[in-house]
C-alpha cells in the first residue's frame, strides 16, 4: 500500500485513530485528519472513521485532572467527550462539504446476528446518501466485562462488517518496528506478507513499538481484517497525507489472497427505529 496506487484507489476505506491524536493538545490534528479523510471521499471511496477520544475530550470538561478510574465517572465523560469530539470533526468536514453521521457500538452489537445485521444496514444506507459515519463504541454504556478491548479491533470488526478493501490504523507512531524504535538498531517493518508470523519481531503487552499494548491490538486487528480481505497500512495520524502523496511510510499488511467475497445483499430491517 503506497500512496496513490492504493489508498486512493480504494473502493471503501475504513480509518481508525487512536485518542491521543485527536484529544488534548492533539486536538488541533482534526482538521488535517479530515483533510486526508476528504481528500479519499473526493477520490471517489466510502470513508468511515473509527475514532477514539470521547473520554479523554470529556475530562476536562467535567474539570477533572485525569482520567477517571471508576466506570460512572468514564460514563460520564464518554457522554460529553463524544458530543464535543464528534462536533469538532463536523466543523472540520463542513469546510469539505461533507456530512458525518454518528455511530455508537457495543460489543454485544457484533455478538447479536439482529444487532449486526441492523448496524450493517444503517451503515450501508448512510454511505449511499454520502454521509461519512464517525464510529466510536458506546462507552456511556459499556461495561469492564463487555467491552471490545480497544478501538483497533472494532475497527477491524467494521471493516470485516461493510467489507471494506482498505483498514488504516493510525496512532502515534509511525509503524510497527523490530523492537521498540528508541532501542538501538530497531527497524522499521514496512511489510508484512499474509500469514507471516513475525518471527524475530517483539510483539507485546509491555515491549513493542507501538507503545503498551500498542503493538499486540494492532497486529492482532490487522490480522483480523486481513483473513477477510482488507489490506491494512499502520502508521502515524499526521503522515496520512503524506501517505496519499506517495510517500512510503508505515507498516502494510497484505490481504489474504482472493479472500474477499462479493458484500451479500444488506438485510432487511427488523423494527423501525423509535426515535
Amino acid at each position: 500500500m503506497s500512496g496513490d496506487a492504493s489508498l486512493l484507489q480504494a473502493r471503501r476505506v475504513v480509518v481508525k485513530v487512536g485518542s491521543s491524536s485527536v484529544s488534548g493538545d492533539n486536538a488541533g490534528q482534526i482538521p488535517r485528519l479530515v483533510a486526508s479523510l476528504a481528500r479519499l471521499h473526493a477520490a471517489g471511496a466510502e470513508v468511515i472513521l473509527v475514532s477514539s477520544g470521547a473520554i479523554a475530550t470529556g475530562v476536562p470538561f467535567l474539570k477533572l485532572d485525569a482520567r477517571p478510574d471508576d466506570l460512572a465517572t468514564q460514563q460520564a465523560a464518554a457522554a460529553v467527550g463524544q458530543n464535543i469530539l464528534v462536533n469538532r470533526y463536523q466543523r472540520a468536514l463542513t469546510t469539505h462539504e461533507i456530512v458525518a453521521g454518528q455511530v455508537l457500538l457495543t460489543a454485544q452489537d457484533f455478538e447479536n446476528p439482529t444487532h449486526r445485521g441492523n448496524a450493517r444496514r444503517s451503515l450501508e444506507r448512510l454511505l449511499q446518501l454520502g454521509i461519512l459515519p464517525i464510529i466510536n463504541e458506546n462507552d456511556t454504556v459499556a461495561t469492564h466485562e463487555i467491552r471490545f478491548g480497544d478501538n483497533d479491533r472494532l475497527a477491524a470488526l467494521v471493516a470485516r462488517l461493510i467489507c471494506a478493501d482498505q483498514l488504516v490504523l493510525l496512532s502515534d507512531v509511525d509503524a510497527l518496528y523490530t523492537a521498540p524504535p528508541n532501542i538501538v538498531g530497531a527497524e522499521r517493518v514496512a511489510h508484512v506478507p499474509y500469514g507471516d508470523p513475525l518471527d524475530g519481531i517483539t510483539i507485546g503487552e509491555s515491549q513493542s513499538g507501538w507503545g503498551t499494548g500498542g503493538a499486540s491490538t494492532k497486529v492482532q486487528a490487522a490480522r483480523l481484517a486481513a483473513e477477510a480481505g482488507a489490506a491494512v497500512l499502520l502508521t502515524e495520524t499526521g503522515l496520512l497525507a503524506a501517505v496519499l502523496d506517495g510517500e512510503d511510510h508505515g507498516t502494510v499488511f497484505d490481504a489474504a489472497p482472493g479472500a474477499y467475497p462479493a458484500a451479500p445483499p444488506v438485510p432487511a430491517a427488523s423494527a423501525a427505529p423509535s426515535a
